[in-house]
């Protein structure tokens, strides 16, 4: 999960250098502070990705040296140097460290860590920080782990999606099949602590014994953690465009259900917990942490085109391509293209979306007269655990209940 919509929603403009009104370092000392560090470059589009990235091609579409991958490294340090003038004498070590995409393996490995290195000079890291990179399976080799490694990442995400290559063609996915298996292995002999591999359930064309398949493979290349997503066909994706001309099937939503009772099962019986819809980890220390900063409403920056922050309740997000925001920042100004300071009712609504998504789900205290007589009957309808609800005063989902999680918590935001 990372803050990169693809859509930049209203809001109101960012002062030229970036300050944050004072009541958003308030308490700040109480919240974990993460960076989230945006690489908007992919060697190809794939079908189903609605993410800010950009191909070499479109890029030189556009013109401009500043869109530049050579020096993009240089470029995200700045803004690190920004957010540091922004958050003053925050004194706060960061926690987390993730640099998503995009595909951030693109750049060498040298830059993401000189990436890292700003987030160190100008913020420290907590002795514990977790410090993660997303992958794409083609774009390492061991040579470039080992150089991750040694430059302090200790925890990476390499793009599976499916073992199955009629699956991979469908999502222009161009890894081959067995190779994130084979970055696993490589990754350990590296020294990670913890690696992840996406898989992506309800892909078009897509059947339960190919789902199982995937989910043998990602468990026998021996990750502690997995995350499954169910395919959401965005509007403007070239996906889309090949559903709706016919070519290939959309998945129904009861597919996707089966889909995900697969993956628990399978990933349960091999010794892996669930500890948010979507995420399953052999032990607490697997986790992604810098996730769980999101879902937990914490504080992160996000440096780079179109990435999303939020500090003490304020909001913002960056100018999306990538030569406007390499010039707001040669320009001294703050890469800022809108903000919103969030109320009271709105973090409140923000805590019960997010926690509810995890294994302690939310604070009953959260919920409002209509949404605790909603939590009520979600309970007595088998979607909320019903000893949770009354021995600790949470609602926590059941297996039924991550389910149809969108429309529980729909019913207890009310």
């Amino acid at each position: 999960m990372d803050p990169m919509p693809s859509v930049l929603p209203d809001g109101e403009p960012v002062p030229e250098d970036g300050a944050l009104p004072a009541s958003a370092l308030v308490g700040a000392g109480e919240r974990p502070l993460g960076f989230y560090l945006h690489v908007p470059y992919c060697a190809t589009r794939c079908g189903y990705c609605d993410f800010n990235t950009y191909t070499a091609t479109e890029l030189r579409s556009s013109g401009g040296v500043l869109a530049s991958r050579d020096n993009y490294a240089g470029t995200l340090a700045e803004e690190v140097r920004l957010a540091r003038k922004v958050l003053g004498d925050d004194p706060r070590p960061v926690r987390t460290v993730f640099v998503g995409g995009g595909t951030p393996t693109l750049l060498a490995a040298a830059d993401l860590v000189r990436m890292l290195a700003a987030v160190r000079e100008e913020f420290g890291l907590a002795e514990d920080a977790e410090v993660t990179t997303e992958a794409n399976p083609e774009s390492v080799d061991p040579a470039y782990l080992a150089e991750l490694r040694a430059g302090g990442f200790n925890r990476i995400s390499f793009g599976m999606q499916s073992a199955r290559q009629h699956v991979l063609k469908v999502l222009d996915r161009t890894h081959t099949p067995g190779r994130p298996e084979a970055c696993v292995a490589e990754a350990r002999a590296a020294g990670f602590d913890h690696v992840n591999l996406d898989l992506i359930y309800g892909t078009p064309g897509e059947s339960d014994d190919d789902w199982r398949a995937s989910l043998d493979a990602a468990l026998g290349a021996g990750p502690d953690h997995i995350s499954a997503y169910a395919l959401i066909v965005e509007e403007g994706t070239g996906l889309a465009r090949r559903i709706r001309r016919g070519e290939v099937p959309m998945t129904d939503d009861d597919a996707h259900a089966d889909r995900y009772l697969i993956a628990d099962e399978m990933l349960s019986a091999a010794g892996f917990d669930w500890y948010e819809v979507s995420n399953w980890s052999t032990t607490e220390a697997g986790r992604c942490l810098h996730n769980e900063l999101y879902w937990r409403g914490a504080d992160w920056w996000g440096a780079g085109p179109g990435a999303h922050s939020h500090v003490g309740g304020v909001r913002w997000w960056n100018v999306k391509h990538p030569g406007a925001y390499a010039g707001a920042l040669a320009a001294g100004r703050s890469p800022g293209a809108g903000r919103e300071l969030l109320s009271e009712e709105d973090r409140r609504v923000e805590r019960i979306l997010l926690e509810l998504r995890l294994r302690e789900g939310c604070p009953v205290e959260l919920l409002k007269p209509g949404g605790r007589a909603a939590a009520e009957r979600a309970v007595a309808d088998g979607l909320l655990e019903p000893q949770a609800y009354a021995g600790r005063g949470r609602a926590v989902l059941t297996l039924r209940g991550r389910l149809l999680a969108d429309a529980v918590v729909r019913d207890l935001v009310d």
